[in-house]
């Protein structure tokens, strides 16, 4: 049985603050979704260590392509993470820390 999460299923992806979207297949990962709707996040390593793209769940679910990305727990618990390395499993709002 095929991992439901390498499918495209597109899920709704919006950047606060504004209303920017954009379509974020389970396949990617937001930021490799956003790049290509040509919109620009911050970011720098692309494998959840630098922590540029650290960013604010404020709605929906995400899954980590890697055991364990460069959040703590508190973190974590918090609701942040890290779009470079983070796949939508529901539609998502997040608000990138990095940007004004």
């Amino acid at each position: 049985m095929a991992d439901p999460h390498d499918d495209d299923t597109a899920y709704s992806a919006r950047i606060l603050p504004g209303e920017t979207c954009f379509a974020a297949p389970a396949s990617l990962s937001l930021l490799e979704a956003a790049l290509l709707e040509g919109i620009r996040l911050p970011s720098s390593c692309r494998n959840g260590t630098c922590r540029a793209c650290i960013s604010k769940l404020h709605a929906g679910t995400v899954r980590y392509r890697i055991e364990w990305p460069g959040l703590s727990p508190d973190e974590k618990d918090d609701g942040f993470i890290l779009p470079c390395v983070a796949c939508p499993t529901s539609d998502v709002t997040f608000e990138p820390v990095g940007m004004p």
